[in-house]
């Protein structure tokens, strides 16, 4: 037979585009149409029900950027209609290309209710099943005009102050029609069998017969009458829609979903209309289609629906309560988890199950975060005591250079603890079901023989929408159809069960979950990070200090309701393109005013507390908040520090220039450029900085990433360096016996860094607070501190401990992690002696090692400080920053724990009465105390979560400082734990405790 198989292929392409799909809707009649232009931000929808509209007409510009223009349609029925399916074709400009990324709109009844929503792929509204003729239609649009940022092109449109005001967007259509039933099933036909049929092998008989069958149909259908002969059409595919899969055929648990980012190429407040919009269309989904399941995450977007749509809350409760709309994830956003810390991350299953339990009574069990970068080692554990069960994530398949080995896998974090995890083959969460992708997701599968199932999210995600009613045809016509896999929408938990029933010995994967992409989140937008750490170690203050007052002050009201939003608001932040600065200009702008309205806040409430607790006097007391006492003044307490019995510092003149500080235990030399030439441990007799080198030193490299601007930094920056080693002025600007400070001035390009390095009485710290006027385009900013120390691998603090990773490059696996997040600190050794280095606000590193001439191995940490990335933030971190650091030679783990909480905690001084005594002492340095806080069901009862921080074992004594009648281990959710950590207390309050290499224990202290 004469091969035709690319002209029929053609034919199908052409007549599906040209004719079938136009025929969809028929008998076109024009609606009338007024628009008035909402001023400023969008309005209630009161308001722009009664607002004047004046005359519309399609064609018409409409919408600058982020605007709102609200449609007025009105028409009637044609009486000849009666009997037939009419919808509503409402198209306001759309390019079908980029669903969720461009203007939308939300039709409202005259009486404000929602009815669906407006998107390129979901632009009709159903007038009537079965029309009367006559009926009267009239509809308000709140249509926002958002504008198109994907090009990855520096633009100043991602920001209000800076966008412009022209119009975007034409109004394209806006026609009452018939909806061809026949027709639009002859569609999901051709495109289902189409699909299928590309993915079969030319010699397979499958293919053959499918081709066939479309050239029949195509044969059968009149080009001049597609609705009247769409039926015989549908007949010549009916054999072959009704062949059964094989029964090896892999199996694809669909759910539906709409990955919609809290902030990203959208501000915050689009992001509320976003999500009404999609869960609108998804009830009404699945009003029309019982079997539709859907997924939502992220507790934060449905508190949005429950505060600024409450009619359609209510419709989204009933779905929940029947079991289609399903709730995912037990967190309060999809965030980031790399830069989030420890107790943040476990507030992020606080609230987000709390309010799933507290709304909708359901305990969700999944975790459910497909793109957030990379996933932290101390994830599982997090997972397991927040009383979940599984794990998704998509992102891996990112990943540039390595393939990741497993789809299906039990996955351990750093304190042993493993959670079935499934990372979905088809390598997309925003899956149209087509038949390529599910073709990919059963190629690629990689647990073939063992497992023989995976999930697939589909619908149209990043900027929202949600699955449409043609991704549920696709599913019911590739249920059981020969050459696809079996496709079956169900519940998420329902897959993991089902899953972990046929695969229960998956291999494991140890350790962190490295994006070998997206490096660049460490570092961009450093003010949002900075704000991001100063709030949680500002919330661990207030709750401390609310806390002990609480319990000790009578009239002390504990500010449940202020802490608990301050809470919400900074989880919200710690969205995976907020934190990572990856969202446009007006994100973190908005990010930055309410970093600041919370600093202010939460100081605030502690220095209320502090009053309370310290009563009053004229006394100066120390604060510390801190897990480890200093200077004299117990963790978790205030009092006079002790009194100084340190060797003063001392600050000498440097032959050839520079000056030398010393206190006893370091040496510090600063030579004639401002650089640090020598940190020596006195105690140790041992040299941190590597012979021949320098010590913080400022380093620019160009920063030009092949594709994703704020999100990446490629490898090949590295090729090219420039030491910032020109000084402007160097001079000692503090003097004295408990502290000596020397001042670095310097100038690059069109910006400048001022440094000042301290050495104090009785440290074995040298602080260094960088002063950066920042200016720069596509340069990336760092500090060196190259180490004469032979380090096989390097520890970085992270959520509830550290993880290891090795400084060769030995493979590809360590090649990839050039660049690698930390938390307080990072800590190189060898036996016996190693250095740490320290900060208050920084989270991006690279560590490289070198062997030198001498045979001595330089491993060097560098900080990354700053970028200047165009996109999609133009002005990415220009402007004043201040960053600070410290070195630590011969720290030890415990010493980088101690000292990275001291730095990111600062005392605080009150005057008042006397001393205040710890609310709760621990023991055990090893030990420490992550949160101390009044119980959320406002018992009364105190919380206390500490953690095991050296990777070892661990005895200690918790020990309440007030009467107690019990003490009960928890979950993150303060519910009693089934767990062996926690003894039983003795009369004078001593709680014995137990602990695995970074285990996490929360105790519930019931108050006597």
């Amino acid at each position: 037979m004469h091969d035709d198989r690319s002209i029929t292929e053609h034919r199908l392409r052409r007549v599906l585009k040209e004719r079938v799909k136009p025929a969809v809707h028929s008998r076109a009649v024009p609606l009338t149409v007024e628009r008035w232009e909402a001023p400023g931000e969008p309005v209630p929808v009161a308001e722009g029900l009664a607002a004047d509209y004046e005359p519309c007409a399609i064609g018409d510009p409409w919408g600058p950027a982020w605007g709102t223009t609200w449609f007025r349609v009105t028409g009637t029925v044609p009486a000849d209609w009666a009997g037939r399916t009419v919808e509503a074709v409402l198209d306001l400009g759309f390019d079908r290309m980029m669903p969720g990324f461009q203007c939308e709109g939300l039709v409202h009844r005259a009486d404000g209710g929602e009815v669906k929503a407006l998107n390129p792929y979901n632009d009709w509204v159903r007038v009537a099943d079965r029309a009367e003729g006559g009926e009267q239609l009239e509809w308000y649009v709140e249509a926002a005009s958002n504008p198109v940022l994907v090009d990855h092109a520096a633009t100043y449109e991602g920001d209000l102050p800076t966008s412009g005001d022209q119009p975007l967007y034409r109004l394209a259509r806006m026609d009452l029609t018939v909806f061809e039933t026949e027709v639009w099933e002859l569609v999901q036909d051709l495109e289902v069998l189409y699909d299928l049929m590309s993915q079969l092998d030319t010699a397979d008989a499958r293919r053959s017969g499918i081709l066939r069958a479309l050239g029949a149909a195509l044969d059968t259908l009149d080009l001049g009458d597609v609705p009247g002969t769409a039926a015989a059409a549908r007949g010549c595919l009916a054999r072959v829609l009704a062949a059964p899969a094989s029964a090896s055929a892999h199996r694809i648990s669909a759910v539906g979903h709409a990955h919609i980012d809290s902030a990203w190429l959208w501000p915050l407040r689009e992001t509320v209309r976003k999500v009404s919009r999609t869960a609108s269309n998804m009830v009404n989904l699945m009003d029309q289609h019982p079997e539709f399941v859907f997924a939502m995450s992220q507790a934060q977007q449905l508190d949005w629906i429950k505060t600024y749509r409450p009619e359609l809350f209510e419709r989204v409760k009933k779905k929940i309560a029947d079991g289609q709309f399903v709730p995912v994830g037990g967190m309060w956003v999809e965030s980031d988890t790399n830069m989030v810390g420890g107790e943040a991350m476990a507030r992020q299953f606080l609230y987000g199950k709390k309010f799933f339990l507290e709304e909708f009574g359901i305990e969700t069990q999944n975790v459910w975060l497909p793109d957030s970068f990379g996933y932290t080692a101390a994830m599982p554990q997090i997972v397991k005591l927040s009383g979940s069960k599984w794990f998704l994530t998509q992102k891996i398949s990112w990943s540039q250079v390595n393939r990741f080995p497993h789809h299906t896998f039990w996955w351990e974090g750093i304190d042993g603890t493993r959670v079935f995890t499934h990372f979905p083959p088809v390598d997309t969460y925003n899956s149209d079901l087509g038949g390529a992708q599910l073709a990919h997701a059963a190629r690629n599968y990689r647990e073939k023989g063992h497992g023989s199932r995976s999930l697939v999210p589909f619908g149209w995600g990043d900027g929202g929408g949600g699955p449409t009613r043609e991704h549920l045809a696709r599913a019911r016509r590739q249920r059981d159809l020969e050459g696809s896999p079996k496709v079956r929408i169900e519940r998420p938990d329902a897959f993991f069960e089902k899953a972990r029933a046929e695969y229960e010995d998956a291999p494991v994967w140890a350790g962190e979950l490295y994006l070998e992409l997206h490096r660049g989140t460490y570092t961009s937008q450093a003010k949002t990070k900075q704000g991001n750490r100063r709030s949680e170690s500002l919330l661990r203050e207030a709750e401390l200090w609310a806390a002990t007052a609480a319990v000790r002050v009578a009239g002390y009201a504990y500010p449940y309701e202020d802490l608990e939003r301050i809470w919400k608001t900074v989880l919200l932040h710690q969205f995976h393109d907020i934190l990572p600065g990856s969202s446009i200009a007006w994100v973190h702008r908005e990010a930055r005013e309410t970093y600041a309205a919370v600093r202010e806040e939460l100081r605030g409430i502690t220095l209320a507390a502090q009053q309370a607790l310290a009563g009053q006097g004229t006394e100066e007391l120390v604060f510390n908040c801190a897990p480890h006492a200093r200077r004299g003044v117990p963790a978790g307490g205030a009092d006079r520090p002790a009194e100084a019995g340190e060797e003063p510092v001392t600050v000498e003149e440097r032959h050839g220039g520079g000056h030398i500080l010393a206190n006893g235990r370091l040496l510090v030399e600063i030579d004639r450029r401002g650089l640090i030439v020598s940190v020596y441990d006195l105690e140790a007799r041992r040299e941190a900085v590597a012979p021949g080198t320098a010590a913080n030193l400022l380093q620019i490299h160009p920063d030009f990433p092949n594709m994703w601007d704020a999100w990446d930094i490629d490898a090949f920056y590295r090729n090219r360096v420039t030491d910032l080693v020109e000084l402007d002025r160097l001079e000692v600007t503090g003097s004295g016996p408990r502290s000596a400070t020397v001042r670095v001035s310097r100038s690059f390009g069109r910006s400048a860094a001022v440094q000042q390095i301290t050495l104090r009485a009785g440290a074995k710290t040298v602080d260094i607070v960088t002063e950066v006027d920042w200016h720069e385009t596509e340069k990336f900013l760092k500090a060196a501190f190259p180490l004469d120390v032979k380090a096989e691998r390097t520890a970085s603090e992270t959520q509830f401990g550290h993880v290891y990773r090795a400084t060769h490059t030995n493979t590809s696996w360590e090649a990839a992690k050039f660049e690698i997040c930390a938390h307080r600190w990072i800590h190189a050794e060898e036996p016996g002696w190693g250095v740490a280095l320290l900060n208050d606000s920084t989270y991006g590193h690279d560590v490289t090692r070198d062997v030198r001439a001498d045979g001595g191995q330089t491993t060097t940490v560098r900080l990354s400080l700053l970028r200047a990335p165009r996109y999609p933030d133009p002005e990415t971190d220009q402007g004043s920053h201040t960053l600070r650091f410290s070195l630590a030679p011969g720290a030890g783990i415990g010493d980088a724990v101690r000292e990275g909480h001291a730095l990111n905690l600062p005392e605080r001084v009150v005057r008042g009465a006397g001393p205040v005594a710890p609310l709760v002492t621990v023991d055990e340095d090893a030990v420490v105390v992550e949160a101390v806080k009044l119980a959320e069901d406002r018992s009364g009862d105190v919380i206390v979560r500490l953690y095991e921080s050296r990777g070892g074992r661990a005895r200690a004594v918790l020990t309440a400082g007030f009467p107690i009648a019990d003490a009960v281990e928890s979950d993150l959710l303060e519910r009693p734990l089934a767990g062996s950590a926690v003894g039983v207390p003795t009369p004078e309050g001593r709680i014995p405790l137990v602990l695995r290499p970074f285990q996490i224990v929360t105790v519930r202290l019931h108050r006597a």
